[in-house]
């Protein structure tokens, strides 16, 4: 018998096609290539923000999932975890979320936590399955509507993206007294803007939940946005920033002595150590890093905890936002 797509998965795979990703198909010899074992299919090529070759593959997990990895084309390593999709998603959704991943990839040093056995073995999304679908009597009606430092509010809405069914999707909506149009966004560029984790990716948890089975709206992408920023060591310096601010203030210490015990020290001329203050501001957040015009609120979570016990004398856990 001839294998049939059924018309919402007919619909969904039209939509992907539609939407023009810039991502190079793979040929029918390269999938056979690269599937193997049969386990994994090929995706997409592309070259990330270095100009480095990558490939994304789609292969079975653990109760009928399908994980997503991002690795280096060459020499098939370096395997990051890009999305953990539910079995009850239909499969070309993989397909989506591997052009939305491309596009973050494309931009900017965009990196997800590299994978572990642990992945294959885990059912994604139990979490989701835990939440309450209804929200209790306490939680107010209408949702919170996180604002920014710029007056921006952001909510989570249902919008038409091309495919057969609305897109659960953040959206970043201008002052109120500001002209402009709503935007797009993902959940961790949400995070960025309000440097905190929350409300947003609680709200995100429960609307997931709210919508886990529910066949007329699609959530894949959002799904993968909040494992992505679960999952990745790049991590908020908000907490960070504030705890150096406040002991340089109390204990009367310079960035020059926090950045000599992390080991970045510069010379002058006449062999004068100091400390490389410029480096230590950039990962806090005070300075913008080289290229761009604005700083960073995120830093990598290995660099948190050098700061943190060698330039503080304190445990990464103190200076890591909740």
């Amino acid at each position: 018998m001839t294998p049939t797509l059924s018309p919402h998965r007919q619909a969904v795979r039209r939509s992907i096609q539609r939407r023009g990703h810039a991502v190079t198909r793979p040929r029918r010899s390269d999938v056979g290539r690269h599937r193997g074992t049969g386990k994994e299919r090929l995706l997409a090529r592309y070259r990330d923000w270095q100009g480095h070759p990558r490939e994304v593959l789609a292969g079975h997990g653990a109760g009928g999932s399908i994980l997503v990895v991002d690795r280096d084309a060459a020499t098939r390593g370096d395997r990051r975890l890009v999305a953990h999709l539910g079995a009850d998603e239909p499969a070309e959704n993989a397909a989506l979320v591997c052009g939305r991943f491309i596009e973050d990839a494309r931009g900017g040093r965009c990196r997800c936590r590299p994978v572990t056995a642990q992945d294959a073995e885990t059912v994604p999304f139990a979490d989701e399955e835990q939440a309450p679908a209804v929200l209790p009597a306490a939680w107010p009606r209408r949702p919170p509507q996180p604002v920014d430092e710029l007056g921006r509010r952001y909510r989570l809405e249902l919008l038409h993206t091309g495919m057969s069914i609305p897109e659960l999707r953040w959206r970043r909506h201008p002052p109120e007294d500001a002209v402009g149009c709503p935007r797009v966004v993902s959940l961790r560029e949400a995070i960025a803007c309000l440097e905190s984790y929350e409300p947003p990716l609680t709200l995100t948890v429960r609307q997931l939940a709210i919508h886990r089975r529910d066949p007329d709206v699609s959530i894949a992408v959002l799904r993968s946005e909040v494992a992505r920023v679960r999952n990745s060591p790049i991590v908020l310096n908000r907490r960070l920033r504030e705890v150096v601010l406040g002991t340089l203030e109390r204990e009367q210490l310079s960035m020059s002595e926090i950045a000599i015990r992390c080991g970045r020290v510069k010379r002058d001329r006449r062999g004068n150590k100091s400390g490389e203050t410029s480096w230590l501001a950039r990962r806090l957040g005070l300075l913008p890093e080289a290229g761009q015009s604005a700083p960073t609120p995120w830093i990598h979570s290995d660099v948190l905890a050098l700061i943190a016990r060698e330039g503080l004398g304190i445990g990464p856990r103190e200076v890591e936002l909740g």
